[in-house]
């Protein structure tokens, strides 16, 4: 028979489907793998980076159920977010109507890779049930003073008249329409992540071994805790007639390097830049100027040469009490502390790069233990203090506990800790999201929404125009009564930031479908599946969705949802499928469409190539011959299977009774079977474990034992199956009615050698090789490699013999 993977894999896939093959049981006294893979955004079609992120999960997926394991393995759909409505924009069609149509087409391409994700558990987070339950957290939230409602600096583009999105602006202008933006104030909804600030840094202590390390180390660099001075600088009397102002607060994790304070900076947003302006203190090249680093998004001023404005005002050095002239700065941001700096140019770079460049003073007051400064550029790292007056000679930490000690004696400032990581903004101006749960009342202000009146969905009967909120416009919608005093009132229009939806989704899937239209989850099923043991994902995801999903386990944690501490146990992150050195884009015109690779070589081949071309942390490169190999394996595997003869059982071997050839057979499949156990359970290196298989088989082909055959088969059928398994549920059926879909031991007799070959070597040139009994004597040893070598021996004095067990022979002669 010849291998037909098109009807070998429907076939298996009706199997599966017809029997809810993959529900996971609602036994909770079985062992558990919950084995999650990030959901996608349902953006239209799969694509080969989708691939091998499902096929790994997968294959760990399907591991684990043959180890009689109770596994939930599900798949879900990002499904809130912008494209659905770039879409509505560009080709006229609904956002709900686009997003659900994406979603059916996409299910049936991951149905068609024979993926084992639990049919009855699979929701997108667009789903109004899914909704209802955010919103409800949402008002917990609110409820808990871990909500707050402030002013921020948007996007906004005064053409469209709407907000963007940070990926919208390009160069500074409306990727629409190509009007310059600005950063215009409006109320945003706040969650206090900072409220989490130490826990999240502590705890990822608990998952060192589990994750990769970069991701631990990228989630530390964001959360940044670190420690410094705040402190005020008092303006001088002619600065504070001026703007009204009296101070302005900094923070500084350099306290030793204050005496070298040469000038201020305060973000062009400042309340004390406002003042000026607004007071008629500036002229106009000066407004303009800083009107125009105002309209810069902050990811652009991060990476924009650095400018700024002198704003005629000075402060004094709380030191010296030197006056320090004060600058609007662009590379200052009001998002990040108190949106004003004091700036040292002698000991930080980019205070340095700022002087140079308006000409302002550099005075250097750390100087190194041994050495000379630096040339033309700053000295940032730790030394010893002068021309700080009682503080010179001072060391490092020494002098900075010293400074803070003083400041605090004189009140006029503190040690405080801060972090890099600010609260979270999830207000989005758009209309395809959840909306905020929260009412505008004009007696009783901001009130959230009652729970009982949840969801609050979104209406249908909206035009997508790209101009402004639609829900802002909508007739109808935005009327309702307050909840608290039943007066009229209008709803919220913004909606949630879509990383709320990913923040909680992996705990709505241990709960069974029927209960969800009572509870998000139920707290048994959450503590019987939580944490997830393996989540799977890119690379790209290892800040924020990972760190607002630690976060909002926690606190639903201190809501009494979960008695979870962290929601992922382990972390594989997989690296990007590459096509001539590049991503796949449709831009670049190297995509490699799923749908065509399968319909000519079959979901095995694709999930084969995709797990063996590359480790799955690194980079996977395309490689059209590779495929090719991988699907001639696949006729291999089903063409020597076919000559196989069928059993019920693992067959009995007399290894001692078998030829060379027979054992080096049995010695390979279970040398495959040790590295599947590592493979699958550590290292998940599944491209060493498929090579292992591919040895094996071509051992087996050296031999002729039926019984080796047998069980050879019985083996990689079952080591193959997570990876490829239409084609092993096929062969497994045929030869052994799946019997072999167990856990199988090793056995220690096929790793027991009769000999060793070791080679040998005349001064060190390899000359010979032994084949001697593996508990052979040294003297044995050393005869046979003298025999060996003797042509090279004869007629020479032995200086020096030297055995490496089982390796090596070394006669040095003269």
């Amino acid at each position: 028979m010849r291998y037909n993977p098109s009807e070998i894999e429907k076939k298996w896939q009706k199997f599966w489907d017809e029997r809810n093959s993959f529900e996971p049981s609602e036994n909770k006294t079985l062992p558990k793998k919950y084995i999650l893979s990030m959901f996608p955004y349902p953006s239209g079609r799969i694509h080969m980076g989708h691939v091998r992120n499902y096929a790994i999960g997968d294959a760990l997926a399907r591991y684990w159920r043959k180890r009689e394991c109770n596994v939930l393995h599900p798949i879900g759909w990002d499904a809130f977010g912008m494209p659905a409505e770039n879409a509505a924009i560009k080709h006229g069609v609904h956002p709900k109507k686009w997003t659900y149509e994406n979603i059916e087409y996409m299910r049936k391409e991951l149905f068609s890779l024979g993926l084992s994700f639990s049919k009855e558990r699979e929701f997108a987070t667009c789903d109004p049930l899914y909704t209802k339950y955010e919103q409800a957290f949402f008002i917990d939230m609110w409820n808990r003073g871990l909500v707050y409602r402030k002013k921020g600096h948007l996007n906004w583009c005064p053409h469209d008249m709407t907000v963007l999105a940070n990926e919208q602006v390009i160069d500074g202008k409306c990727w629409r329409c190509d009007t310059p933006i600005v950063q215009k104030e409006m109320h945003q909804y706040y969650i206090k992540i900072t409220d989490y600030a130490d826990e999240l840094l502590e705890d990822l202590k608990k998952l060192e071994g589990g994750w990769p390390p970069q991701v631990i180390a990228m989630q530390r660099n964001w959360i940044g805790k670190s420690v410094g001075l705040e402190f005020s600088f008092l303006l001088d009397e002619e600065s504070r007639k001026k703007s009204g102002f009296e101070s302005f607060e900094v923070f500084t994790t350099r306290p030793d390097t204050i005496c070298g304070v040469t000038y201020a900076a305060v973000a062009p947003e400042h309340p004390l830049v406002k003042a000026l302006m607004e007071n008629g203190l500036l002229d106009e090249e000066t407004k303009e100027k800083i009107e125009r680093m105002c309209r810069m998004p902050a990811r652009e001023r991060n990476i924009a040469e650095k400018e700024g404005v002198p704003l005629g005002i000075y402060a004094l050095h709380p030191i010296t009490g030197e006056k320090v002239p004060v600058w609007a700065a662009n590379f200052v941001l009001m998002e990040y502390g108190s949106g004003a700096v004091m700036a040292v140019p002698a000991h930080d770079t980019r205070d340095y790069a700022f002087a140079k460049k308006y000409g302002l003073p550099i005075r250097y007051v750390v100087f190194p233990e041994s050495g000379e400064l630096p040339e033309n550029e700053a000295y940032t790292e730790d030394g010893i203090v002068k021309g700080c007056g009682e503080f010179d000679g001072l060391k490092g930490q020494q002098a900075r506990d010293a400074i803070i000690e003083w400041f605090e004696k004189k009140g006029l400032g503190k040690k405080v800790i801060n972090f890099r990581l600010k609260d979270w903004g999830v207000s989005r101006q758009r209309y395809w999201g959840a909306p905020i749960p929260m009412v505008h009342c004009p007696k009783c202000g901001v009130v959230p929404q009652k729970k009982e009146l949840l969801p609050v969905t979104l209406p249908d009967d909206v035009e997508i125009t790209g101009e402004g909120n639609p829900l802002d416009h909508h007739p109808t919608w935005k009327f309702t009564k307050c909840p608290v005093c039943g007066g009229d009132a209008t709803r919220e229009t913004d909606t949630l930031d879509t990383f709320v939806q990913s923040s909680w989704y992996f705990l709505r899937y241990t709960t069974p479908r029927k209960y969800w239209e009572e509870v998000a989850f139920t707290k048994e099923d959450a503590n019987y599946w939580m944490p997830v043991d393996q989540y799977v994902g890119g690379i790209e995801h290892a800040i924020l969705h990972l760190l607002y999903a630690r976060f909002f386990t926690k606190v639903l944690r201190d809501l009494g949802y979960v008695d979870v501490d962290e929601p992922f146990k382990r972390l594989l992150t997989q690296g990007m499928v590459l096509k001539d050195g590049a991503k796949m884009s449709k831009s670049k015109g190297n995509v490699v469409d799923p749908d065509a690779l399968i319909e000519k070589y079959g979901a095995d081949t694709a999930r084969l190539f995709i797990l063996f071309a590359a480790p799955p942390t690194q980079e996977l490169e395309w490689n059209d011959s590779a495929v090719e190999g991988a699907f001639r394996f696949l006729k291999k595997l089903y063409d020597r299977a076919m000559k196989v003869e069928s059993c019920g059982e693992m067959p009995r071997i007399d290894h001692k009774s078998l030829q060379k050839s027979e054992k080096d057979a049995r010695r390979k499949v279970y040398e495959a079977l040790l590295r599947g156990e590592e493979v699958y359970t550590e290292r998940f290196t599944f491209n060493t474990l498929i090579a292992a298989c591919m040895e094996a088989l071509n051992a087996l082909d050296r031999q002729k034992n039926p019984k080796v055959w047998q069980e050879g088969m019985w083996i990689l059928l079952n080591l193959l199956e997570p990876v490829v398994p239409h084609i092993c549920w096929e062969l497994s059926e045929k030869l052994f009615c799946r019997a072999n879909f167990g856990e199988i031991g090793t056995k220690d007799e096929v790793f027991e050698v009769e000999s060793v070959k070791m080679g040998v070597s005349i001064n060190g040139k390899p000359r010979a090789q032994i084949e001697v009994a593996p508990d052979a004597s040294k003297e044995q040893i050393l005869e046979a490699a003298r025999k060996a070598a003797s042509k090279w021996v004869e007629g020479k004095t032995i200086v020096k013999e030297i055995v490496v067990p089982n390796k090596l022979v070394n006669i040095v002669v003269k």
